[in-house]
Parts: C-alpha cells; sequence; structure tokens
C-alpha cells in the first residue's frame, strides 16, 4: 500500500460524496437475527394500528355530545381509548426491548469483526496506522451504527408505518382536506435530500476529528512518564486541547445543518396543517363537515406530520451513520500485505532451525527509497549461536523481523530448513521463533497468563518449570498472590530485570526451534543482567540462537559474528579473528562491547 486511508487528513470539503449505500455493511449482520426482527416488526405494525384507532374512538364522542342521555355510550368510548392506549403502550414497549437488543447484538458482531479485521493487519498497517484512529473506528463508529439498527431504523419504519396509515385515514376523513395535505409534500422532500447531502459530509469530518484527539490522547497516556519527565504537561493540555475544538466545530457544523433541516421541514408541515385547518374549520360550519371528522382528521394530520419531522431526524441520524460506515469500510477494504500462501507447505517433523537469507534487500513502507538492508547473505545452522553486531541503524533488529515475516523483502529470499519462509503459514512460521525484545511486552493480566501467552493451554507445571529456568519463579513467589498476582498494566508492578526474566520465560515456555534476542540486557543493572544471562545461557543451548549483543562475553561464546555497517555485511567471523581483520568491528569491541568485569 503506497498510503493508509485511515491516516488521511480530510477536511469536510475534501470528503468525496457519499451515499446511503454505505448502510449496506448492515444487511449481513442483522441477517442472523431474522427471526427477532420479524417479532420487532410485528409489535411495530400491531402498535401503530392501535394507535391509528385511537382518532376514531375519539371522533365518535365528539359527533355523539357529551349529553346525559349518551353516558353509557361515551363510557363504553372511553373504555375503548383506554385498552387500545394500553395495546399501544405495550406493543411500543416490547418492540423497543427487542430493537434495543439487536441493536447491541449488532454493534457487538461489528466491534468483533473490525478488531479480527485489525488482529490480521501487517505491520505495515500499524506503523501507518496511530492506535487511537483505530480505537476510534473500533468504539465511536460502531456506537453510531448501533444507534441505527437500536434506534433509527426503529422509529423509521414505525414513522413509515404511521404516516401512510394516517394518510390512508386522512384521505377517508376527508379526501379534499387530504388532497391539499399532498401537495405540501414536494416542499418538504426537497430541504430533507439537499441538506442530508451535506450532513453526511460534516458527520464525517466530525469522526475524522474524533479520532484525531483520540489518537492524540492515547498516544500522550501512552508516554506519560516521557511527557512528565520533561515537564510537557502544559504542551500535551494545548495540543489536546486544540484537537477537541477542532472536534467541536466539526460537530457544530453537523448540528447546524441538522437543525437547519429541521427547520425547515417544521415550518412546512405546521404552517400547512394550520392553512388546511382553516380550510376545514369553514367547512364544519359551512355543515359540510362535522366536528367530529374534523377533529378526526386533525389527529391523522398531526400524526403524519409528527411521522415526517421523526422521518427527516432519522434521515439526519442515518446520513451520520453513513459516514461513520464508510470510515469502518475503509477499514475493512483495507488488507494486509502480509497473508497466507492459497497452498501452505505443512510444518511436517521436526525443524531443525536452520535459516538462511539469500542477496535480502529491504526497505520500510514509510521509507521506500532508503534501504535498510542490502544484498544481505549468511546462513545458521541448527544448534549454532549467532552475533549481530554493528552501530544503531545497521540493520540488525530489521533481520528479525524480516525472519518472523513482519515484513516482505524488497529482494532475496529468506528460508527455514531449506524452504522459503513465505511457502508457509504465518501462524506455523511465528510458532517457529520465539523473540526476547529489549522493550518487553507485560499484559495487564497475571504472571501465569503472562508466561503462558504464547502456550495457552500450558500446564501450571510447564510454567514453573520455564519461570524456574528464567529465574523468574524467585521474585513471582514472593508477589502477593504468586502467579496469580495482577501485574498492572504494561507490567507496571515490575522492574525492568523481573519483566525481563518474565519475557525469557514466555519464551522458554514455546519450546522454539529459532530463538531470537535483541539486546535482551542492554537495559538492566549489573545484577539483574546476571540473571537474565544465566537464564539465557541456559535455553541457548543446543537452540539455533541469533542475538543482537553488546556482551563481550555473548560475543566471544557466538560460533559465528555477522558484522553490519549500514545495511551491509562488512565482516564475518570470531571475535579473535575480527578484532584483527575487521576494523569496524574492532571499533565497536573497543567503545559499545562490555564485560562483567567493566
Amino acid at each position: 500500500m503506497d498510503s493508509n486511508p485511515l491516516n488521511e487528513d480530510n477536511q469536510a470539503e475534501e470528503i468525496p460524496k457519499a451515499s446511503l449505500n454505505q448502510l449496506r455493511l448492515i444487511g449481513p449482520l442483522i441477517r442472523p437475527y431474522k427471526k427477532h426482527i420479524l417479532l420487532a416488526l410485528l409489535l411495530l405494525f400491531l402498535g401503530a394500528a392501535a394507535n391509528l384507532a385511537i382518532p376514531v374512538a375519539f371522533k365518535q364522542m365528539i359527533d355523539l355530545g357529551f349529553a346525559a342521555e349518551n353516558q353509557d355510550t361515551l363510557s363504553y368510548y372511553f373504555v375503548l381509548v383506554f385498552v387500545v392506549s394500553s395495546l399501544m403502550i405495550l406493543f411500543t414497549s416490547l418492540r423497543y426491548f427487542w430493537v434495543s437488543w439487536i441493536g447491541q447484538k449488532v454493534v457487538t458482531d461489528l466491534r468483533k469483526k473490525v478488531y479480527r479485521q485489525v488482529m490480521g493487519q501487517s505491520q505495515e498497517f500499524f506503523e501507518k496506522t496511530k492506535t487511537g484512529e483505530i480505537l476510534s473506528r473500533i468504539n465511536t463508529d460502531t456506537t453510531l451504527v448501533e444507534t441505527v439498527v437500536g434506534s433509527t431504523f426503529s422509529i423509521a419504519l414505525r414513522s413509515a408505518v404511521t404516516f401512510f396509515g394516517a394518510a390512508f385515514m386522512m384521505i377517508v376523513s376527508s379526501p379534499k382536506l387530504a388532497m391539499y395535505i399532498a401537495f405540501l409534500i414536494p416542499l418538504v422532500v426537497i430541504p430533507i435530500v439537499i441538506t442530508g447531502r451535506k450532513i453526511q459530509q460534516l458527520s464525517k469530518a466530525e469522526q475524522d476529528r474524533i479520532a484525531d484527539s483520540s489518537a492524540l490522547a492515547t498516544e500522550t497516556i501512552n508516554a506519560m512518564h516521557t511527557v512528565q519527565a520533561f515537564a510537557q504537561q502544559n504542551q500535551e493540555n494545548r495540543k489536546f486541547s486544540n484537537a477537541i475544538n477542532r472536534a467541536f466545530k466539526a460537530a457544530v457544523a453537523s448540528i447546524r445543518m441538522t437543525t437547519i433541516m429541521s427547520m425547515l421541514v417544521g415550518f412546512v408541515i405546521f404552517g400547512g396543517i394550520v392553512f388546511v385547518l382553516w380550510l376545514g374549520a369553514r367547512d364544519v360550519i359551512d355543515g359540510v363537515m362535522t366536528a367530529g371528522t374534523l377533529s378526526q382528521f386533525v389527529m391523522y394530520a398531526i400524526m403524519a406530520a409528527t411521522s415526517v419531522g421523526a422521518l427527516s431526524t432519522v434521515w439526519s441520524e442515518l446520513k451520520k451513520a453513513a459516514g461513520a460506515l464508510e470510515r469502518i469500510i475503509e477499514l475493512m477494504n483495507t488488507h494486509s500485505t502480509i497473508t497466507d500462501p492459497e497452498q501452505p507447505k505443512p510444518m511436517s517433523g521436526t525443524i531443525l532451525g536452520n535459516v538462511r537469507l539469500e542477496n535480502v534487500s529491504f526497505a520500510y513502507p514509510s521509507r521506500p527509497d532508503l534501504n535498510v538492508l542490502n544484498d544481505i547473505s549468511f546462513e545458521v545452522v541448527p544448534g549454532q549461536t549467532v552475533a549481530l553486531v554493528g552501530p544503531s541503524g545497521s540493520g540488525k533488529s530489521t533481520m528479525f523481523q524480516l525472519l518472523m515475516r513482519f515484513y516482505e523483502p524488497q529482494c532475496g529470499t529468506i528460508q527455514l530448513d531449506g524452504t522459503p519462509i513465505e511457502q508457509f503459514r504465518l501462524d506455523d512460521l511465528r510458532a517457529q521463533f520465539s523473540l526476547v525484545a529489549q522493550d518487553v511486552t507485560i499484559f495487564s493480566n497475571s504472571a501465569r497468563e503472562n508466561i503462558a501467552y504464547g502456550r495457552p493451554d500450558a500446564t501450571d507445571e510447564e510454567i514453573k518449570a520455564a519461570a524456574k529456568l528464567a529465574h523468574a519463579d524467585e521474585f513471582i513467589e514472593n508477589l502477593q498472590d504468586g502467579y496469580d498476582t495482577y501485574l498492572g498494566e504494561r507490567g507496571v508492578r515490575l522492574s525492568g530485570g523481573q519483566a525481563q526474566r518474565l519475557s525469557i520465560a514466555r519464551a522458554i515456555i514455546t519450546d522454539p526451534p529459532v530463538l531470537l534476542l535483541d539486546e535482551a540486557t542492554s537495559a538492566l543493572d549489573a545484577a539483574s543482567e546476571q540473571l537474565v544471562q544465566q537464564a539465557l545461557n541456559g535455553i541457548m543451548k543446543n537452540r539455533t540462537t541469533l542475538v543482537i549483543a553488546h556482551r563481550l562475553a555473548t560475543i566471544r561464546k557466538a560460533d559465528q559474528i555477522i558484522v553490519l555497517d549500514q545495511g551491509r555485511v562488512v565482516a564475518k567471523g570470531k571475535h579473535e579473528q575480527l578484532i584483527s581483520n575487521s576494523e569496524l568491528y574492532a571499533e565497536l569491541a573497543k567503545l559499545q562491547f562490555t564485560d562483567e568485569g567493566a
């Protein structure tokens, strides 16, 4: 992908015209709930029928008059109105429950679908897309869809049924007055159509601005330690205030257009009704129409007018939802550049851990003109430990990303046991590697769940055995609830050395053929580093290991050292050979590599 549609900073005027066709995404989501929808529709029609029956009873009461001789008949009609009103309330309440249930169920399914889509994206997607932007799609945009399914569609159907029922009864009551009302319909539709398009554009702009503020807040909160360390709280507050103000302005623009539409529709509808009522009053005076019939017509006219007003509001909500769905569809149409092969090669037998790179060149998608790796070739035989050394930015960590197929090289091939890695299923391939990174990821759950993250089915004995090998058991047992202790968000309750040992236990429990160590001890104090190094030495035995290292002791133990500079292999060999043969390696050994006694 050359660009990511989720990051485009579109202003309202730049948004391409979109239509209610975006709502087609809802179809597959509501299809599994046909029975519930049919029940809600039945309740809707029953409630509308009860509502439409009320004016008929009132007509009879008015025409009878409130004389003493009609007392029994009037009482009958009052009881009838009460019964019909009670049925209308019952059917309406039940319809509300089922429609709301459907809305919640649909938005739940949609959030799962969007989240599943995000989980299937490549690292390229996350390189270009802000976390807050993704969360805005999952939370804010899907909530608008829930509003549409849970209430807007229901209001639209109820209003439509009520409108057509009331229109029919208006014709029955007085064809002449109904004809006058019919002339008002085009005057109502025109402002709805014209303003509806603008509302959708403004709604999408509003959602984009909300996503921007969400992305900014997420980034700042995740970096709160740095923000406070540099005393930049006021600066971040100003940036967030500006983002929120832009969201507010976009929301006001959308509200303004909705208000204009409602005002125009309201003036036309109720102005027209007053005019028609004036004509009806003249017919009653002339004896052409009874007072009861006019009252009945008025009630149906109010029902119709209210329904049209509700439909105009519904139109506005649908346009807003279409704008939100347009953003969701952008995400659903964003396909990962890293996918499983159509006919994946099975991982048959035991993977030995032979790793081979041939003429590999690579540039990150965000910097396509800058090659991070250039024509890299080397082989790691099973059980061998290979150290990757070189200045910062020479491409060491990038090589790990390519081995696990987070990215695809532009040139060359990477093989595992003689098979190009793109021929394996992604899950099968990545299960053969275990990465212990410099920046440890600890999830906000228990120590037990963190260790078993790569093998959720691991037994307690296996979890504790992995923790002991990683020298993590000693501090875990001292925690308040042992292995069930909640570690806090991003493991804030652990020290750097404890978190690193926990990540090593996570790597041990998966028992991978290939171990990737990315400067796993560089940020630790001497005591923690010694414990972590002991744990690493234990799991590196008889296992293919690629290590990005700064410790001289680790480098000396390596079977092979590969020296990288500006994305190229500039030297290979053992420590003693490279000290005398490679000027760059000798300089690195002097300035960067450390030893226990340093």
